[in-house]
């Protein structure tokens, strides 16, 4: 509901000023967007001037258009348009966004094409549980998807890349109960979800309960060549791994949300989190010697002929978010955060390996155990100063505890890893306090000012040792917008702040992950205790320009400098097993990275009347990066992509209340100097969606999709130089189309 009322009023209500636009206020401010209404007379018949005044939250394009601090927000439109049955591909159209891994697959998310670490990912402003995984989340418990360049002093700072907010269903925002049955089918595995909405109010308690269950069925195949070439060109090892895996998984999400509001206005939100997930597989690995190139003097017994593995994994994260809102004298008001989580995971799995006539060779039992636990507390002080601040100041604490069993045997009984089936424990303690200040300079500036200083303390004990690592970074942040005189649908924005990427806790502290074929090309993982934060200064710059409700065309840039780079470095170690290939993270240097990103989306009806119902969208981002003490020409940041481009098209048909769409996501080929040593290549990877909507009525409708319809092989290679011997490994990985239908309906 809107109304009007004169602007001079809205100092006696306390409102912020007449073009005060921070992130906080909940009405959506006038824009061009909204046509003008009719001039309300006076009692002298001259117009009063007057400003409108919209219930409820902005929409998506203004709240993104009124952030100082530059902010994209993705809702329900958005998350429902392909009928995915998971973020990580909703995710990957977004801008500047690409996930990890071959198509269908998921992997870590990854902003301006950053790896995991650099990109932040939140859960209702706030770290998510350890273990929490983005692709077992199901998109109809999302509200929205809010995505930020550059940091804010109210959340981390360790967003060298971005953040990436993920908003639960939250508010009282409808009055139907929802119910979903999706089926996904791929080579032919059904893999149904069901998911139900129900809100409901009664007097001064509103909720929102959210819930899924679903069941997943998944079949791969991966092959691997290797081969090992000396200095003088003499093959050492020639070999073919075929590696086939099925697995079998179940799930139930809830996402309850409650909200009680008190006669003097506060209000008190509460949002527990459940998943738990089980899940079985099995595993073949038929490996094959080839002994053309290889001198029969130098041939050798290979690892194995055939493995088989079972295994079974079970995990549940419980995780409590919730704020109490009190509203203070004036337009004050203090904001209150508590949260906690607990979270346990186990694995096991059991592998023989058998010689060429089937003869047990070995029979490895691994088992792993963690338990997490975690409590945190944050609160933000807000008050106006005069009409053109809105000052802000606040804290966060975060505490866990972590305690990890890892036990790798072998058929006689003797352990892989000298700590096996020991007990590793872990504590983490972080502490933030900040403060902010957004200020309306005039109708054509809104600033930001932050500060932010962050300390993180590890300590775990293992085998009877105690390690500690701690750090601290104290990060200035400044936003800026200018919005262009005569041009009310154009602003520029810039930012210049400082960020960070701390190590997490499998880096500094892990226990050993073995590789069962242990090689350059596959090296076991282990931790040190001795990293420290990589820091960096960044600038973000942008040019805007609106177009009707929805639309835009934006052209910006950013810039990256960065200190302390980590880097997985390969040493070949001697262990009680023998030498075996290490990885072991380590800071190693300096390293800078820079990038133009360009996007347009519209509504074609918008721009000319007659059009057809035609909604575009595109970006497109190309990335440089370089890394100091590692030779070129490829010494790009790990991972790092040189272009990344999405395009969609949705048409609305007139006659008949059907929706088509389609989007191609493209990354090219990349090829990465990871070190002095090796060499990473990765194939393209083309992946085309389309989806039709078909609307029985205003309750019911049902939407068929296929995602990945190029199904393209993944290609990668992996070469590692060193100690006068070139270990080379080549994978295909076949991906495949994934068919989905969804019902929805309303009652």
């Amino acid at each position: 509901m809107n109304r009007l009322i004169p602007i001079a009023c809205l100092t006696l209500l306390g409102a912020p000023g007449a073009y005060a636009q921070t992130a906080q206020t909940d009405a959506a401010p006038a824009t061009s967007a909204t046509p003008p209404a009719k001039p309300a007379l006076g009692p002298d018949g001259k117009p009063v001037q007057q400003v409108t005044i919209s219930g409820g939250r902005a929409s998506d394009m203004d709240e993104r258009r009124n952030s100082i601090a530059g902010k994209q927000v993705y809702g329900r439109e958005e998350l429902d348009r392909n009928g995915d049955s998971n973020l990580g591909d909703i995710l990957k159209r977004l801008p500047g966004v690409t996930i990890g891994g071959r198509p269908g697959r998921g992997g870590d998310v990854r902003m301006r094409g950053m790896g995991s670490g650099y990109t932040q990912v939140l859960l209702n402003g706030e770290r998510p549980p350890a273990g929490f995984s983005m692709e077992s989340l199901s998109p109809d418990q999302v509200e929205r998807i809010e995505i930020m360049r550059g940091p804010i002093a109210e959340h981390s700072t360790r967003a060298i890349a971005g953040t990436i907010n993920i908003i639960l269903r939250d508010g009282y925002q409808q009055r139907d109960n929802q119910l979903k049955f999706t089926d996904t089918i791929e080579q032919g595995r059904h893999a149904p979800n069901v998911s139900l909405t129900v809100p409901g109010k009664v007097s001064s308690l509103t909720w929102l309960l959210t819930g899924s269950i679903f069941e997943n069925r998944q079949h791969d195949q991966t092959e691997t060549y290797n081969r090992d070439t000396r200095g003088d060109g003499v093959v050492l090892k020639d070999q073919n791994v075929l590696d086939e895996t099925s697995r079998n998984s179940r799930g139930i999400h809830l996402t309850p949300r409650l909200t009680y509001k008190f006669d003097n206005g506060d209000t008190l939100n509460f949002q527990p989190f459940l998943m738990a997930n089980r899940s079985d597989g099995n595993s073949r690995s038929d490996l094959t010697q080839n002994f053309g190139l290889v001198p029969p003097a130098l041939q050798q017994p290979p690892e194995y002929n055939l493995a088989l593995t079972s295994s079974h994994s079970e995990s549940t994260f419980l995780r409590g978010f919730g704020n109490w809102v009190h509203k203070l004298q004036g337009a004050s008001k203090l904001d209150v955060k508590f949260g906690f989580g607990s979270g346990h995971s186990d694995n096991d799995s059991v592998r023989y390996q058998y010689d060429n006539a089937g003869g047990l060779l070995n029979r490895y039992t691994d088992t792993s155990s963690v338990r997490d636990r975690s409590a945190s507390s944050g609160g933000k002080y807000t008050t106006p100063i005069g009409k053109q601040h809105s000052l802000a100041a606040g804290w966060d604490i975060e505490l866990g505890h972590r305690v990890e069993t890892k036990t790798s045997l072998d058929k006689d009984g003797a352990a892989q890893f000298e700590d096996s089936g020991d007990n590793l424990t872990a504590d983490t303690r972080r502490l933030a306090v900040f403060a902010q200040d957004e200020w309306d300079i005039s109708k054509q500036w809104s600033g930001y000012a932050g500060l932010r200083w962050e300390g993180i303390r590890t300590t775990s004990t293992r085998s009877g040792t105690d390690i500690s690592n701690t750090s601290s970074v104290l990060s200035p942040l400044l936003h800026a917008v200018y919005r262009i005189p005569d041009h009310d649908k154009d602003q520029i924005r810039a930012s210049l702040t400082k960020s960070y990427k701390a190590a997490n806790i499998q880096d500094l502290i892990a226990l050993p992950s073995l590789s069962r074929l242990n090689s350059a090309t596959r090296p076991d993982r282990t931790g040190n205790p001795d990293l420290k934060p990589e820091l960096a200064t960044g600038l973000d710059f942008a040019y805007e320009h609106y177009l009707g409700r929805s639309g835009i065309l934006t052209a910006g840039g950013f810039i990256r400098d960065i200190d302390d780079l980590i880097r997985r470095q390969l040493s070949l170690q001697n262990t009680p097993t023998g030498p075996r290939w290490v990885s072991t993270p380590a800071n190693i240097g300096h390293a800078r990275t820079k990038g133009i990103e360009l996007e347009a989306k519209f509504q074609l009806q918008e721009l000319v009347a007659d059009g057809p119902a035609l909604d575009f969208r595109s970006n497109y981002s190309r990335f440089w990066s370089s890394v100091d003490d590692i030779p070129g020409p490829n010494n790009r940041l790990d991972a790092q992509p040189k272009q990344t481009a999405n395009v969609g098209l949705d048409y609305r048909l007139k006659q008949v209340p059907l929706t088509l769409g389609a989007s191609l996501n493209w990354t090219p080929e990349t090829t990465i100097q990871s070190s002095v040593e090796q060499v990473v290549y990765t194939s393209r990877k083309r992946s085309f969606d389309a989806y039709g909507l078909w609307k029985f009525n205003a309750r019911n409708q049902i939407r068929i999709s296929a995602n990945n319809l190029m199904a393209e092989d993944a290609l990668g290679s992996n070469i590692v130089t060193t100690n006068g011997l070139a270990q080379l490994a080549n994978t295909t990985n076949q991906t495949y189309v994934v068919w989905g239908v969804k019902y929805e309906m309303k009652f």
